[in-house]
């Protein structure tokens, strides 16, 4: 028989406990850490990590729990002005939850972080995609405080590829994780570390593996540096077999593997040999007929995938898959991976020899063949062999002109695969040519400094294909807000009309801006003299390298240049002062920056500047640092280089 007894405990006494519980929820805190005054890693911090531990539960065969805990200690008025407001960002189909944290006062008192200070916002919409946060404040810090957070994040996807990070923007005392491995796993867990110590994992309690590390500096993002998992310290996670192979025998295996894997997605019918004939038409040479094809696959099939491709979700979940070319050929539309295996159909239903090619992305980290897995080898594109070298496109990114790549993808690594023998290869650069910002304005200056006209920017390039992801999916609204926004970040006063945001969404012509403006107080009065910065574009500009010193390499993600041509009408009664030329530089192989001014041969009241840079750098070592800056000090000074204008003696006696 049961005994079922019921009792009512006094209200006071609930209290008491749900405390104690809740006390016994954190770690007890070393009076020594309370004691602190001074940072122990880095002597300058502000606010320092006493401890971070992260537990990562990946037994479930549907998701991988994540359990974070951090403690930080507050130095003086800018840690706490730096770590008061934390964000724990996540991406659609992340769950964020059990958040809770706390302060804890040199004194040892105790404020609890509110359930209704937690709010969600958004960071950044990719695509589909949207990069959220939990947003919330801490409470009452001061300096002497402690502070410590923790919550649960929940992913859908097993833990094989997880990133584990061991520096933060602060300094780190102890960080620690604790990894549960998916125990029916085929292969054992295997880890390597970049930027750091290679350390084992060790056996701790409860089926989890320990792995930690002591005294790490913070982390600090600089203008211009290679990508972060290039320079941060952190630990790839993954299953793969104990015994490695060779990477020439491994990269050949995997090229072998790619080339049966994808080469039926490339078959060709004759429906499909009848179109690339009609596409070549009269095209006589190998760039020519290509060229025709990639067209003919961007303008004739539909990109599903494309975040502006205006379907909806039930449009989207209607479609049918296409498991070949000569599906995507007969709808009409398809992924952008249908589109790039279309194009190797018919090129080589051409006569043309196209293989899938498999790369690494060089904005996530530089490739290494001697890491023996596929982890950074993620991205792909088509190659076909033209003459005795392999050219590689990507008409299935909407925005890529043809001829080039992703900027990402351009000068990394490429395994072409085959049968018999891939090989590696090196994917070109595009020239800065290629990539150039071309502004032209037509401008008048008044005699009480106001400077006004007509603007108009082509971007083209991989210039032009960030500025057309960005614009294709806003309103012409919001483009024109931000554009607007852009041009008063510098020239506060300017004031905007008759915008105009064009071929947002064209592959071929360059991205355009033009508008009419207003920009009062351009130019400097004092007396009989105006002052005058001829290089409108770059008024306000700060530098490129502002600090003296830099923790990383510099890194240019592609070769640029910038063509500039202004024209000003200088105000009645006003002419030039024995204006000077700004200086022209050479970086011999880098680049050129070439600066002419003058006045206009029919017009000697006309201002003519023209402004020519050219880089063909992308990555710098740490130590070439002070030269570069030099360069780039040196192009600041002479695009702030201004000009004086007089006012002539007739317009003085008037």
């Amino acid at each position: 028989m049961t005994n079922n007894r019921s009792f009512v405990l006094p209200f006071a006494l609930l209290v008491c406990l749900s405390q104690v519980v809740l006390a016994q929820q954190w770690k007890p805190i070393d009076q020594s850490h309370l004691e602190l005054k001074a940072p122990v890693v880095e002597k300058d911090a502000d606010a320092e990590v006493l401890l971070w531990e992260v537990y990562i539960n990946d037994s479930s065969p549907t998701t991988t729990d994540f359990l974070h805990f951090i403690r930080i200690k507050v130095f003086n008025d800018r840690g706490k002005e730096s770590q008061s407001k934390v964000d724990i960002s996540y991406f659609t189909g992340e769950q964020i939850k059990d958040i809770s944290g706390r302060t804890v006062k040199p004194d040892g008192s105790m404020i609890e972080l509110k359930k209704d200070a937690i709010f969600d916002r958004e960071l950044v919409k990719l695509g589909r995609f949207k990069l959220k946060a939990k947003s919330f404040a801490m409470p009452g810090i001061e300096p002497g405080s402690i502070i410590e957070y923790r919550w649960k994040e929940v992913h859908e996807n097993g833990a094989n590829y997880v990133k584990l990070y061991f520096q933060r923007e602060i300094p780190v005392q102890v960080v620690r994780y604790y990894l549960k491995p998916y125990p029916y796993s085929e292969y054992p867990m295997s880890a390597i570390t970049f930027q750091g110590k290679q350390s084992p994992f060790v056996k701790d309690k409860d089926g989890y593996y320990r792995i930690e590390m002591s005294n790490m500096p913070a982390f600090h993002e600089e203008p211009r540096m290679p990508p972060e998992d290039q320079v941060r310290t952190w630990m790839l996670v993954y299953y793969a077999p104990s015994q490695r192979k060779d990477p020439a025998v491994f990269w050949k295996d995997q090229g072998k593997l790619f080339y049966e894997a994808f080469k039926g997605e490339m078959k060709f019918n004759e429906e499909i040999r009848k179109a690339a004939a009609e596409a070549i038409g009269d095209a006589q040479t190998p760039e020519q007929k290509l060229e025709r094809l990639y067209n003919y696959c961007r303008s004739k099939v539909r990109n599903v995938t494309d975040d502006a491709s205006g379907l909806t979700p039930d449009q989207l979940k209607k479609m049918k898959e296409n498991k070949s070319a000569s599906d995507t050929f007969k709808r009409g539309y398809g992924t952008g991976s249908d589109i790039n295996f279309l194009f190797a159909a018919m090129a080589m239903s051409a006569g043309f020899e196209a293989r899938y090619v498999s790369l690494s992305d060089r904005s996530r980290k530089f490739f290494d063949p001697g890491f023996t897995d596929r982890y950074f080898l993620k991205t792909y594109n088509i190659g076909v062999k033209v003459g005795d070298q392999w050219r590689f496109f990507d008409p299935g990114s909407n925005h890529i002109p043809f001829g080039m790549l992703r900027w990402e993808e351009e000068g990394v690594q490429a395994l072409v695969t085959d049968s018999k023998e891939p090989l590696f290869v090196q994917t070109p650069l595009s020239p800065a040519s290629k990539s150039m910002k071309k502004r032209i304005a037509k401008l008048r200056l008044t005699d009480d400094g106001t400077l006004e006209g007509e603007v108009r920017i082509e971007y083209t390039g991989h210039f032009a294909i960030e500025m057309k992801e960005d614009a294709d999916e806003e309103t012409p609204t919001v483009r024109e807000e931000k554009l607007r926004e852009s041009v008063t970040q510098n020239l506060s006063t300017a004031q905007l009309s008759e915008i105009k945001v064009e071929n947002s969404s064209d592959p071929i012509k360059p991205f355009t801006h033009s508008y009419k403006v207003q920009v009062t107080g351009y130019a400097e009065r004092t007396g009989k003299r105006l002052f005058l910065q001829p290089a409108f574009f770059q008024r306000n500009v700060g530098q490129l390298f502002p600090t003296s010193a830099r923790e990383n390499d510099v890194y240019f993600h592609f070769p640029w240049s910038e063509e500039d041509h202004v024209t000003i009408d200088l105000p009645p009664g006003y002419s030039l002062d024995n204006a000077e030329q700004p200086g022209s530089l050479n970086f011999g192989q880098v680049g050129n920056y070439i600066v002419k001014l003058g006045v206009a041969k029919d017009s000697p009241k006309t201002l003519i500047y023209q402004r020519n840079l050219t880089f063909e750098g992308l990555l710098f070592p740490k130590a070439s640092y002070p030269e570069l800056k030099k360069v780039f000090d040196l192009i600041h000074q002479q695009d702030n280089h201004a000009i004086s204008l007089k006012q002539d003696p007739a317009a003085e006696i008037k």
